[in-house]
């Protein structure tokens, strides 16, 4: 890279000669004024104002106009004799933590390289001084005829300079911000930091000039004639009110699906729809019904369908029998069973209080005459109500 300054830097006692080079690029596309008829290249001439005729580079000078309009000529003798200490020196004057230094002061980049051989050892000094002490220097320095202020760090092994503006040249933020009172609540700035947190996980090496692109493949498609018509740009609505919380909340649901996370964090919430589009739909399982303070034989009484009439009888001693076993053996009896003509069976079960003696009712039916059924019968939950009968209801015709 071509150096456009050669000094050096002044460390206390210590002096590093340097060359000065830019650091950055202007990659912005330029154009050239022409005139529109015939394509024409359109230049300015230096001309005189009082005798009309073009000047040459080499017949201009410098002056200084007062607010009079009048004229004081400057030449490059009068600005070489005044003391300027700085003139080929970076003065390093003091060393502070960056973050002392106001982004908005910072400009122009420059890296400073070491001068010959010589100049290797007291460049490292200076750039380890740096680096362990985790701090920049200020410096002053002249370039282009006048003296300015700069801030040296390391970058990447080596030392950067960058030009700062003044303090007297940042202007005071005055009528800037918003003079009406406003208030932000939490939910709208949990929102905000979400929006944040999504769009800050960038790569910024990623990040490129859309726009420089855009014109580069318009003109190479205009030099080579095959250029289409450009689509008639969005009219964008203005003064248009909008609902802050559902602008943030579309805003982070966008960066979560351009990033693949929507479908995660619905993941997470139990959130997530059929193939179409729509909801998915719950399955619900239908439960038997519990008893609420009754008996266990009560509660898990179940009717069975009688393939035949007249045996209404048989169930009845069936039950009793079956009622005087379970208070004898005092122990919990099965679910009960009920079978209907076409072989199907629900079981209920029930407790009461903390002594849980279940009932059973077994009922089978035969497929031409007549099903006899079995309903077990337990104590209360207060131990003292025995099993109410049971009789099958007739079987419709």
């Amino acid at each position: 890279m071509r150096s456009i300054w050669n000094g050096a830097i002044s460390f206390g006692l210590v002096s590093i000669p340097i060359k000065l080079v830019n650091a950055t690029e202007n990659r912005s596309i330029s154009f050239r004024q022409i005139h529109a008829e015939d394509g024409g290249r359109i230049r300015y001439r230096k001309v005189c104002e009082l005798d009309g005729e073009e000047v040459g580079s080499e017949e201009i000078g410098k002056a200084y106009e007062e607010t009079d309009g009048t004229m004081i000529p400057i030449t490059d003798e009068d600005l070489a004799a005044l003391p300027l200490p700085t003139a080929k020196t970076i003065e390093i004057v003091s060393f502070v933590p960056a973050s002392e230094i106001d982004p908005l002061q910072m400009g122009t980049a420059y890296y400073l390289s070491a001068n010959g051989v010589p100049a290797a050892k007291p460049y490292t000094l200076l750039r380890e001084a740096l680096k362990r002490s985790d701090r920049v220097a200020i410096a002053k320095f002249a370039l282009r005829g006048r003296e300015r202020l700069g801030m040296l760090r390391v970058v990447d092994e080596v030392i950067a300079m960058h030009g700062l503006l003044w303090p007297d040249e940042i202007r005071r933020p005055e009528g800037v911000a918003p003079d009406t009172s406003v208030s932000v609540r939490d939910a709208e700035l949990d929102l905000a930091d979400a929006l944040m947190d999504t769009l800050g996980q960038v790569d910024i090496d990623e990040l490129h000039d859309d726009y420089r692109a855009a014109v580069e493949e318009m003109i190479a498609a205009k030099a080579e004639g095959a250029l289409e018509a450009a689509p008639e740009p969005k009219r964008e609505r203005g003064g248009q009110v909008i609902d802050l919380m559902a602008a943030l909340e579309g805003s982070v649901r966008a960066a979560r699906e351009s990033r693949g996370e929507e479908r995660a964090a619905e993941e997470r919430e139990g959130v997530g729809e059929e193939p179409g589009g729509e909801p998915a739909e719950a399955s619900v399982t239908e439960l038997p019904a519990r008893g609420r303070g009754k008996s266990a034989a009560t509660a898990g009484k179940a009717g069975a369908k009688s393939a035949g009439a007249g045996s209404g009888a048989k169930k009845t001693a069936a039950a009793k029998k079956t009622a005087k076993s379970a208070r004898t053996d005092k122990s919990a009896a099965p679910a009960a069973k009920s079978a209907s003509t076409s072989g199907k069976s629900s079981a209920a079960k029930s407790s009461a209080g903390k002594s849980a003696e279940a009932g059973q009712a077994a009922a089978k039916s035969s497929a031409g005459r007549s099903s006899t059924a079995k309903p077990a019968a337990g104590k209360s939950a207060a131990g003292k109500s025995p099993a109410k009968k049971t009789v099958a209801p007739k079987r419709s015709a």
